[in-house]
């Protein structure tokens, strides 16, 4: 049984990142001759699909852990569980981007540079925030930036499962709030600490609360959840116009006027559970959508190579100057989605799989007795 709006929302939130950083590329095609320059717009700020995935995280964690809070072993379990699924591909396309920026540094710009610093490289690798050489606190592969948050996130709330699900979100909720404070009051902190306590750890917390209320009886209704999600993309419709300029995102802001609007978002995806029977009798499009928001990771973390593959063979066969802009957009777009489907099909899946049964032999063999028993139609052996 899944929750298959916020399935749906997980690939909204990949598809923001993915468009972000495609308008970034076609920024270098128009400098390239390959057309007009694209106008900014304010529409949505679409590096916010970052803030929805963080408030998606926080409620699908509280939410899917009911069977570890004050279970025996409950801590490690968990933590296997998200090492198998965090850990393989995000080194997998760490160590690409090292190889690329070893054979090809012309190809990176500044982050080639990080091969002369090991130690940040092996931060980046265990999730641990360390500054480059320029200050930024970033991993090599930068979009594991957010990873970083999200293994601090795990980590915390895996420090809180012995006290059941109240007293787990409670414990997030004293934690992070106790952290933003002493980051906002506290000057010349460490830089993971530092890091840590940026106000942004509040979205999963966020996620968290839904989960926790979601679980205590909060279901909305279909008119409170349309009247969510009309205010939700209002908000951060209002906060495209408000957060413009290098820095404006950053600080208490960022959870203030994009994770609460994200907030409402996952909060209208609150609608009942579906099997797999009812999934499949889904239109199309939302089928596609469902099957994306599971793919989400994997999109995530490749699309940066498929959008650059796609910018020099538009660029090269000469293609670029008809399509561009909104042309080259949607091409860059469609192939990092093919991009993004594969991998999780031919690498993250069965490489989750395959960790997940070493990490945690137990549940594999529960999986294989339910799966011996007769499965009544419409309903998972999982």
């Amino acid at each position: 049984m899944i929750l298959i709006e916020v399935q749906i929302l997980r690939a909204v939130a990949a598809l923001m990142v993915v468009w972000h950083h495609a308008r970034h590329e076609a920024e270098l095609m128009a400098a390239r001759g390959a057309g007009p320059a694209l106008d900014p717009g304010t529409l949505l700020p679409w590096w916010g699909g970052v803030d929805l995935f963080f408030v998606i995280s926080g409620l699908v964690i509280v939410h899917a852990s009911g069977r570890l809070f004050g279970a025996p072993g409950g801590r490690v379990r968990f933590l296997a569980h998200r090492v198998a699924r965090v850990v393989p591909l995000y080194w997998l396309v760490s160590l690409l981007y090292l190889a690329l920026a070893l054979a090809r540094p012309d190809l990176l710009g500044d982050a080639a540079t990080l091969v002369r610093v090991p130690g940040t490289i092996l931060a980046g690798f265990l999730f641990w925030p360390a500054a480059r050489p320029d200050g930024i606190v970033q991993p090599l592969y930068g979009l594991g930036w957010t990873l970083n948050y999200e293994a601090f996130f795990y980590a915390l709330f895996a420090l809180g499962l012995g006290f059941g699900r109240r007293g787990a979100v409670a414990w997030l909720a004293l934690a992070l709030v106790t952290l933003v404070a002493v980051g906002v009051l506290v000057p010349g902190l460490p830089v993971p600490v530092r890091f840590w306590a940026n106000p942004i750890v509040l979205e999963f917390l966020l996620g968290a609360g839904l989960a926790l209320a979601h679980r205590e009886g909060f279901a909305p209704k279909r008119a409170l959840r349309l009247g969510s999600a009309i205010l939700g993309c209002l908000g951060l419709s209002l906060a495209a116009r408000l957060l413009v300029g290098d820095g404006a995102a950053d600080g208490v802001l960022r959870p203030l006027l994009v994770g609460l609007p994200a907030c409402l978002l996952v909060a209208a995806a609150l609608g009942p559970k579906r099997s797999a029977a009812q999934v499949a009798a889904l239109p199309v499009l939302m089928r596609g959508l469902v099957r994306l928001g599971d793919a989400s990771y994997a999109l995530y973390l490749v699309h940066p190579f498929a959008l650059r593959l796609g910018r020099e063979a538009l660029l090269r066969v000469g293609l670029a100057p008809a399509l561009h802009p909104w042309g080259s957009l949607v091409a860059m777009l469609a192939l990092s989605v093919v991009a993004g489907l594969l991998v999780r099909r031919c690498v993250e899946g069965p490489l989750t799989r395959w960790l997940r049964a070493r990490l945690d032999p137990g549940e594999a063999q529960n999986r294989v007795r339910a799966a011996s028993v007769p499965v009544p139609p419409g309903h998972r052996a999982d």
